[in-house]
């Protein structure tokens, strides 16, 4: 997924960043623009986020909000794609929200 845009070393390191997530574990927005540099860009984080090509192979639902919540809606069974794929990988679901303190990725200590 690299380019060699001028402008895309933000986005390639998002990437590099987002492909390490290990399974079981989650990082926030905001984490994730920490590591990249951009202290202040977890809504551009977001937004790279659903702009990512279908089948990249990253994994995208590793990244939650920093309430340790999804940020995409339920669909109309009350279901939400992101948290069925973080369950299967045993991350621990309660009420939509998950415990960050349990399954947050810290690159620099796990």
């Amino acid at each position: 997924m690299a380019s060699d845009q001028p402008g895309d070393e933000w986005l390639n390191q998002l990437y590099a960043w987002m492909a390490q997530i290990p399974p079981g574990r989650v990082v926030t927005y905001g984490q994730l623009a920490k590591l990249i540099g951009r202290p202040n860009g977890a809504r551009w984080v977001g937004r790279q986020m659903g702009r990512l090509p279908r089948g990249s192979g990253l994994p995208w639902f590793r990244v939650i909000n920093a309430s340790g919540r999804s940020s995409i809606p339920l669909d109309e069974s009350g279901s939400n794609r992101q948290l069925r794929l973080l369950q299967r990988e045993g991350v621990l679901v309660i009420d939509g929200r998950i415990s960050l303190k349990r399954f947050q990725w810290d690159p620099f200590g796990d």
